[in-house]
């Protein structure tokens, strides 16, 4: 199959293009170093033709709230566009928990893409991902004032990279479900545990309190949280991957 991968360059992007190239796919890694702008449309349909499917896992880049949803607006009209001219026969848009409740942020914006996807006359599949691994312990790596860490009141239950990639790779050959589907990890934690667990492993000394106030990706939290019903559960546990993560960091 030709898959083209929108952010083919970024967290999620070049692992899976590196796993589908392993299982003998021809891949297109768009993103703009490979000369591929979503915002100006700018070698979006040479990435395309002749795609089977196409996966977007491109991030906005920005942290204000109104210029993520100005660019997820912006390229998901430019993408889809391009997608229907292509006639690609099944469109993959990687998404997050807590787009269809929270109204703030990055989940708004996310939302905002969603609808676009929903309304486009491509036949797709929306995954719903819980927050990343990675995404958290980067968050809490560059998190604080001083000493101090003020985080969001945050329930989650939060997924690694890789078996994020798995469930992509596999979707990729799956039918489209014309629906949402959701990935999460096997365990439920709040923020404040993850952190501490984070920061206990790099013997940071830092410490941590629960803020209210504290954003969230751009969203205010008040219990909302970020788990999931019905998901394909991945198996790699937390404690597991931040072993191998300090081990090799």
């Amino acid at each position: 199959m030709k898959i083209t991968i929108i952010g083919g360059t970024g967290l999620i992007g070049r692992r899976l293009a590196a796993r589908l190239r392993e299982e003998g796919h021809d891949v297109v890694a768009a993103a703009r170093s490979t000369g591929v702008n979503t915002i100006s449309g700018e070698g979006l349909a040479e990435a395309l033709e002749g795609a089977d499917v196409v996966v977007d896992a491109s991030n906005s880049g920005y942290g204000d709230a109104a210029d993520m949803r100005r660019f997820f607006a912006a390229s998901s009209d430019n993408i889809l566009a391009a997608a229907r001219a292509a006639s690609v026969g099944h469109f993959i848009a990687l998404s997050a928990v807590g787009a269809g409740t929270l109204k703030g942020g990055y989940f708004q914006a996310k939302r905002d893409q969603e609808e676009r996807v929903l309304g486009a006359g491509v036949p797709f599949t929306i995954i719903r991902s819980t927050p990343f691994f990675e995404f958290v312990y980067k968050i809490v790596d560059a998190s604080g004032e001083g000493d101090r860490m003020p985080l969001a009141p945050v329930t989650m239950q939060p997924v690694a990279a890789d078996d994020v990639v798995a469930a992509l790779a596999d979707l990729v050959t799956e039918a489209p479900a014309n629906d949402i589907v959701e990935i999460a990890g096997p365990d439920t934690f709040g923020l404040a545990d993850l952190a501490l667990e984070i920061l206990t492993a790099n013997e940071d000394p830092r410490w941590i309190s629960v803020d209210p106030d504290a954003l969230y990706f751009g969203a205010h939290f008040d219990g909302e949280p970020l788990i999931c019903n019905r998901p394909r559960l991945a198996p790699t546990r937390f404690d597991d991957w931040l072993r191998e993560w300090i081990a090799f960091a």
